[in-house]
C-alpha cells in the first residue's frame, strides 16, 4: 500500500439544526476520510464558542481510527491549535491507547507521535457555568454500567441520563429496565477506511473509551450535564505484556492514568466545571460481579460479550458467545457469586464444559502467555473467583474445574 508522510486534522463541523458533526481528515490530502454522527438537535441555548473545545477535542480524539492505517511520521493540525501541555496530552492518549495495535503489528512506536503546538490555543478556558445536578452515563449493555446506575441512582440529588452508541436490541433491553431517558448517538464511518483495510491498511485496537469520552464531553456540553461517570474499574490499570519498554494496556483509555489525564485537560481547556470521573474506579471486577450479583432485574438483559459490537464481519444472535475472552471471564465472575442454576440461565450454556475454553482460562488465571487483550481482570482476580467456585463446588465435574485443581 502507498506510503503517506501526513496526517491531517482537517476540519469539523456542527449544524444543530439537524445534529449533524462532520469530522474530516486526510493523508497527504489525498485519501480523505469524513465521520458523520448524529446527536440531539437544536442549540439547547448554547453558543458555537461555547461549544468550539469540545468539538475540537473530538476531532481529536476521532482521528485515532484513521491515523493508524499507516501512522504518518507528520501530523497536521488545520481544525486547530494546540499549547505545548495539551500536543503532549495527545501524544500520550495515541501513544498509550494505540499500544496494542503497535504491538500486534509490529510497529516502533518510539517518537513516532508528535502532535504539533504553539505558544496558546487556540480555544480559551470558557467561564463556569451554574449547577444542573445532571449526570451522564454512558451504557453498553455490561454489567459494569449497570452497576454504575444502581449505585448512583441512590443519591436522590443527581438526576441520571444515559448515553449509547448506535441503536441496538440488546441495549434496548437494558435501557428499558432501568427506566432512565437515554440519548442516542448514530456515528458513522466512511466507506473509504473499510476499503484501505480490505486493501491492507494497517488495522487494530483504538482507544475507543477515549473517543466515548470526548463524545460525552461535548453532550454535556450541549445538553449541560455536571459530570460524566464512567464505569471503569480498578483492574482496568493493569497491563497485557511489555513491548519496545513500555507496558501495553488494551484498558489503558479506561485507566486511572487516563481518567486523571483526562479530567484535567477537560478542566484547563474545555470546562472547569465539568466533572468526569469513574463510579467503579476503587472496585475489581469481581467486586463489581458481586454487586451485580444483586441486580436480578438485569440478570436477562446484560452482555458483556464484544462480538455483539463487532462494526464489521460476522454477526451472531447468542447474547453470549461462550468462547470470547469477555464471555469466559464473565461467567468465572457469576459462578463465583450466584449459584450454578442462575449462572447458566444468564448464559444459557455452562461454558467451563467447553474444553476448547480451556487455553483461555489459563491465560485468565496467568498460567500460560499473557493476560487477553480484552476488557477482562487480573489472573489474581480470576485465581480468586476460582478459590469461590471450588469452594461451593458446584462445578467441579467440569473439565475447566479440573484443569483449575490440577494446576493448584
Amino acid at each position: 500500500m502507498k506510503h503517506y508522510e501526513t496526517f491531517v486534522f482537517d476540519s469539523y463541523s456542527y449544524t444543530p439544526e439537524t445534529g449533524e458533526i462532520r469530522l474530516r481528515y486526510t493523508l497527504d490530502d489525498d485519501i480523505a476520510f469524513t465521520e458523520v454522527l448524529e446527536v440531539p438537535r437544536g442549540t439547547y441555548g448554547k453558543t458555537r464558542e461555547e461549544l468550539e473545545s469540545a468539538l475540537f477535542s473530538l476531532h481529536l480524539a476521532g482521528g485515532a481510527s484513521y491515523y493508524k492505517t499507516c501512522c504518518p511520521k507528520k501530523i497536521d493540525i488545520r481544525s486547530g491549535t494546540l499549547s505545548r501541555e495539551q500536543a503532549t496530552f495527545w501524544d500520550s492518549v495515541y501513544e498509550n491507547g494505540l499500544g496494542e495495535f503497535f504491538f500486534e503489528n509490529k510497529i516502533d512506536f518510539r517518537n513516532l507521535i508528535n502532535f504539533p503546538s504553539s505558544p496558546v490555543s487556540q480555544f480559551p478556558n470558557p467561564p463556569s457555568k451554574s449547577s444542573t445536578g445532571k449526570t451522564l452515563i454512558p451504557i453498553g449493555g455490561g454489567k459494569d454500567s449497570l452497576v454504575t446506575i444502581e449505585m448512583l441512582r441512590k443519591d436522590e440529588r443527581k438526576h441520571l441520563t444515559l448515553l449509547r452508541m448506535g441503536s441496538h436490541p440488546l441495549i434496548d433491553e437494558c435501557v428499558s429496565v432501568t427506566g432512565l431517558p437515554c440519548i442516542t448517538i448514530k456515528r458513522k464511518l466512511p466507506r473509504k477506511l473499510f476499503e484501505m483495510n480490505e486493501q491492507g491498511a494497517l488495522n487494530g485496537h483504538v482507544p475507543i473509551t477515549a473517543y466515548l469520552s470526548a463524545l460525552c464531553v461535548f453532550i454535556a456540553k450541549l445538553i449541560g450535564f455536571d459530570e460524566i461517570a464512567m464505569s471503569n474499574e480498578k483492574s482496568a490499570n493493569e497491563g497485557n505484556v511489555e513491548y519496545l519498554g513500555k507496558e501495553i494496556n488494551h484498558q489503558w483509555s479506561k485507566s486511572a492514568e487516563f481518567e486523571t489525564m483526562f479530567a484535567t485537560y477537560i478542566k484547563n481547556c474545555v470546562d472547569p466545571d465539568l466533572k468526569y470521573f469513574s463510579a467503579l474506579r476503587q472496585m475489581t471486577e469481581l467486586e463489581i460481579a458481586g454487586e451485580f450479583a444483586k441486580l436480578p432485574q438485569y440478570f436477562h438483559c446484560t452482555t458483556s460479550c464484544n462480538r455483539n459490537w463487532k462494526i464489521a464481519g460476522e454477526k451472531h444472535d447468542e447474547r453470549w458467545c461462550g468462547t470470547c475472552p469477555k464471555c469466559t471471564f464473565v461467567f468465572a465472575l457469576m459462578a463465583a457469586h450466584l449459584k450454578k442454576d442462575a449462572v447458566l440461565k444468564i448464559f444459557e450454556k455452562n461454558i467451563f464444559e467447553d474444553t476448547s475454553t480451556i487455553p483461555l482460562f489459563k491465560q485468565l488465571l496467568g498460567l500460560e502467555g499473557f493476560k487477553p487483550f480484552e476488557c477482562v481482570g487480573t489472573p489474581e482476580e480470576t485465581a480468586k473467583a476460582f478459590g469461590m467456585i471450588a469452594d461451593r463446588g458446584e462445578f467441579d465435574d467440569t473439565p475447566v474445574m479440573q484443569m483449575y485443581r490440577e494446576s493448584q
